[in-house]
C-alpha cells in the first residue's frame, strides 16, 4: 500500500524544510530495527574494548553512539526498511525520480547521561568536508522509541525563522566534535511522536538534539537518500551511493556500492 504524503505535507516541506509522519514504521520493522541496533552497541563497545578506548569518533561509551554505513553486516536484515515502499515513497515526494542511500546511521542517547547534539544541518557535514557540494538531500530521522523533551528528542528550527534555506559554514566544537551552525536563541519546534514515526527533512534543515533525561535510552535510526550519487573529488562516493529509485522506478538490490 502506498504511503499517503498529502499535498500539504508536500508544501510544507518546500517551505520549511520538514514534515512529519506518525506511526508509519510498522511492528516487524521496528523489532528489527531495534535488534540490529543491540548488536550494533555490542559490536561497537567490544572494538572500544579492543583497543583500551571509551571513545570512538562521536561514540562516548555509555553516553551516546552513532552507528552508521554498516547495514551489510546485517546480512540483508535491513534492506526491506532501507529499500522498501515507505521510503521510496517519501523520496519521490521530496526528491524526485531519481534516489540513493547515502547514509543510514543509528543514534542513541543513552539512559540519563546522553549528551545534546548542537544546532547543525546535515549537509554542513559534507560541506565541512567537500565546500564545493552544497547540493541538499533529504533526511528520514525515524523514532525507534516515543519521543519527547524528556528523553532527548530533536527541534526543528523551520526554513522561515532559520532565516535561510541554504547550507551554511559550521564551526567544530572541540570538546565533543559536532559541527554548529546556529548560535541564535529560537528553541526551535519540538518533535514529539510515538515509535514508528518518521521526521522527514531537508539536509539544509537546522536541527539538534537534548540531553535524555529519562531511565532508558533513546533510540533513532538515520536514514538520508541523496538525488545522485555524492562523490569525493576522485570519483569515489563520500559515503554510500545505493540507488533506491532511477527514473522513478525501484532499483532491485544487488551488490552494494560500499564506502570508499
Amino acid at each position: 500500500m502506498a504511503l499517503a504524503i498529502t499535498a500539504r505535507q508536500r508544501q510544507q516541506f518546500q517551505k520549511e524544510g520538514y514534515f512529519i509522519l506518525e506511526r508509519v514504521i510498522g511492528e516487524a520493522d521496528l523489532a528489527v530495527l531495534r535488534e540490529e541496533l543491540d548488536r550494533f552497541i555490542a559490536k561497537t563497545e567490544a572494538a572500544m574494548d579492543a583497543s583500551r578506548t571509551d571513545e570512538f569518533g562521536l561514540n562516548r561509551r555509555g553516553k551516546r553512539y552513532f552507528i552508521g554505513n554498516r547495514h551489510a553486516e546485517a546480512e540483508g536484515r535491513l534492506d526491506p526498511f532501507l529499500f522498501g515502499d515507505t521510503v521510496a515513497d517519501i523520496c519521490k515526494a521530496t526528491l524526485g525520480d531519481d534516489a540513493y542511500l547515502f547514509v543510514e546511521q543509528f543514534v542513541v542517547k543513552m539512559a540519563e547521561v546522553g549528551l545534546k547534539f548542537a544546532w547543525h544541518q546535515d549537509s554542513g557535514y559534507v560541506k565541512y568536508n567537500m565546500p564545493s557540494y552544497t547540493r541538499t538531500y533529504v533526511t528520514l530521522w525515524c523514532a525507534l522509541d516515543d519521543m519527547s523533551d524528556e528523553n532527548g528528542t530533536i527541534s526543528v528550527l523551520p526554513f522561515s525563522r532559520a532565516g535561510t534555506r541554504e547550507v551554511i559554514d559550521h564551526v567544530k566544537d572541540p570538546e565533543l566534535n559536532d559541527l554548529v551552525g546556529y548560535f541564535g536563541d529560537d528553541p526551535g519546534d519540538l518533535v514529539i511522536v510515538p515509535a514508528g514515526s518518521i521526521a522527514v527533512f531537508s539536509s539544509a534543515l537546522l536541527h539538534r538534539s537534548g540531553p535524555n533525561g529519562t531511565s532508558r535510552p533513546r533510540r533513532s535510526y538515520v536514514v538520508q537518500y541523496s538525488p545522485e550519487p555524492i562523490l569525493k573529488p576522485d570519483g569515489t562516493p563520500f559515503e554510500l551511493a545505493e540507488p533506491l529509485l532511477l527514473d522513478g522506478q525501484r532499483v532491485r538490490r544487488t551488490a552494494a556500492v560500499r564506502r570508499a
